[in-house]
């Protein structure tokens, strides 16, 4: 079976993923709501100028303020015009990073920011829509996707990664046991393979295992090299990147538009979890009452209407049981019997 995005329109989130036979490639996750999504095409004023460079702030009809770049002379302070937002706003510890935009290109009309469905549709490959009742993603792993990108812990064969957001890039520590240098090789995979699955982009740095030979070090710039090349075979993702220094890091910079899953989950552990848990109850079969069981702090993490959207999908009536032992992203759903 080749390769496809499969979607799911969840409940506060639209989901996706790129799956082969019985494996997530790649992934992609929707929240509902952000003001100014990339490919958004508005008019917006121009609110300030850099002095003697292209950059400044543009703010939308809505009030959403973004970063712009390649601002032309006649874009004065007050002027209105056409902008194309190019980066969603990046929320990080302490702080969110406004969205980014340039002036739209001649010809251009304004339009709304495309759909999940609608940007993964232009690329290569097929998209299929789930129903609420398919088990496609169950299947292919998607549960251990999310507990991936929760907990920034991926293990491979000789060892694990850990993935941590940071303010300046995404930091990716490789962790096992020596030989250092087959640790490090073995690890190449894992590494690409995250990228992929997490949407991860932007500045990644890669802390191998420090290597004291060059020639070794060299080898594993090599196998990088060329799994990076086949992840833009497939996905189209670019990156310059460095050679591996004396330390073992590698840095990779690679555009990005959105927040990754760890990135969005780390910044919003709990809006993820009762996404998940949310998720779950959807899928629980059987005929009953449905009930939810979660930590104190999940169950104020549900929204009102997200709650009302689960009772609409199945039809059930909905009862919670909340149990402070249970850590605080911790849920379960299940049929009560009549």
């Amino acid at each position: 079976m080749a390769a496809a995005w499969l979607i799911e329109h969840g409940i506060g989130e639209t989901r996706a993923a790129l799956v082969d036979g019985a494996a997530i490639l790649a992934a992609r996750i929707d929240w509902h709501g952000a003001a100014l999504a990339p490919g958004l095409v508005a008019q917006a004023r121009v609110a300030s100028r850099l002095a003697g460079t292209r950059r400044g702030t543009v703010q939308f009809a809505d009030g959403a303020v973004a970063l712009v770049d390649g601002l032309t002379p006649a874009l004065t302070e007050g002027k209105r015009a056409l902008f194309q937002v190019t980066r969603a706003a990046i929320a990080e510890k302490g702080r969110t990073k406004l969205p980014m935009a340039r002036p739209a290109p001649d010809g251009t009309e304004p339009r709304p920011a495309p759909s999940l469905a609608e940007q993964l549709a232009a690329g290569p490959f097929p998209v299929r829509t789930l129903r609420q009742t398919d088990r496609d993603l169950d299947e292919a792993g998607w549960d251990d996707l999310v507990e991936e990108a929760m907990t920034g812990e991926i293990a491979f064969a000789r060892g694990g990664l850990c993935v941590s957001p940071t303010p300046a890039m995404t930091l990716i520590d490789v962790d096992g046991s020596p030989p250092l240098a087959a640790l490090a090789l073995a690890a190449v995979p894992a590494i690409v393979g995250a990228l992929a699955r997490l949407n991860i982009g932007g500045s990644v740095g890669i802390d191998f295992p420090t290597l004291a030979d060059k020639r070794e070090r060299q080898s594993v710039d090599a196998a990088l090299g060329e799994a990076l090349a086949s992840l833009e075979a497939l996905l189209g993702w670019r990156a310059e990147r460095t050679a591996m220094n004396g330390y073992g890091f590698v840095q990779l910079v690679s555009r990005l538009e959105r927040p990754s899953l760890p990135a969005l989950f780390a910044r919003h552990p709990m809006g993820a979890a009762a996404r998940q848990l949310l998720r779950r109850a959807e899928r629980v079969t059987g005929p009953g009452t449905l009930l939810l069981t979660c930590h104190p702090a999940l169950r104020a993490a549900v929204l009102p209407d997200w709650e009302a959207e689960l009772v609409r999908r199945t039809g059930r009536v909905l009862r919670w049981a909340t149990d402070p032992a249970l850590a605080p992203t911790a849920g379960f759903a299940q049929v009560l019997s009549a």
